[in-house]
């Protein structure tokens, strides 16, 4: 009896440790997704740690917060991808800034001062990234199709009046095929 009192404790106490484990800080969450569709995906045509550079603005050009300048695109580019024959596939391309500020924009880690760099669809509206963006269906794999791309632009957004420095912000990419 003694035996089956303490495997009961013990079972409990198990479940009560690895339930205080699930919840805690330092959980990871891996998310993925399985398709019949899959491509290469490259920025500008660079698949590996890819660099969006943003010409050299003048701080006047950013006088004041709200100012936006220096507009440069930049290409989603699929390829290699294994293409249904029939029917097109509508892929999403999927954005998570690092440093995201109140305004929705990515974070300068540079030297410049009230510079973020606001990130706009491929219809040239300004993205939100607070709680990340997700181009539903924002490229469009033709039928037997086996590479598409899609424009979006970067530019400097000021949030206030900025001053002379570097500008640097990243942001993790994907893409997700419906």
């Amino acid at each position: 009896m003694l035996k089956k009192c303490y495997l009961a404790m013990l079972s409990g106490s198990l479940l009560v440790s690895a339930n205080a484990m699930a919840i805690s800080d330092n959980t990871i969450t891996f998310q993925g997704e399985v398709t019949d569709e899959t491509c290469s995906v490259a920025i500008n045509g660079n698949q590996a740690t890819p660099v969006v550079l943003l010409p050299t603005v003048s701080s006047t050009d950013l006088a004041a917060s709200g100012d936006t300048a220096g507009p440069v695109t930049f290409d989603i580019g699929l390829t290699g991808c294994t293409g249904d024959t029939t029917n097109a596939t509508k892929i999403s391309t999927v954005f998570v800034g690092n440093q995201v500020t109140t305004n929705g924009n990515l974070g300068n880690t540079g030297t410049a001062s009230n510079v973020e760099v606001q990130i706009l669809d491929t219809k040239g509206t300004e993205i939100n990234l607070t709680n990340g963006f997700t181009g539903t269906g924002d490229l469009t794999l033709a039928a037997g199709d086996k590479e598409v791309s899609a424009t979006y632009t970067a530019q400097y957004y000021a949030n206030g009046k900025a001053t002379a420095g570097t500008v640097e912000a990243t942001m993790q990419y994907a893409v997700s095929y419906q």
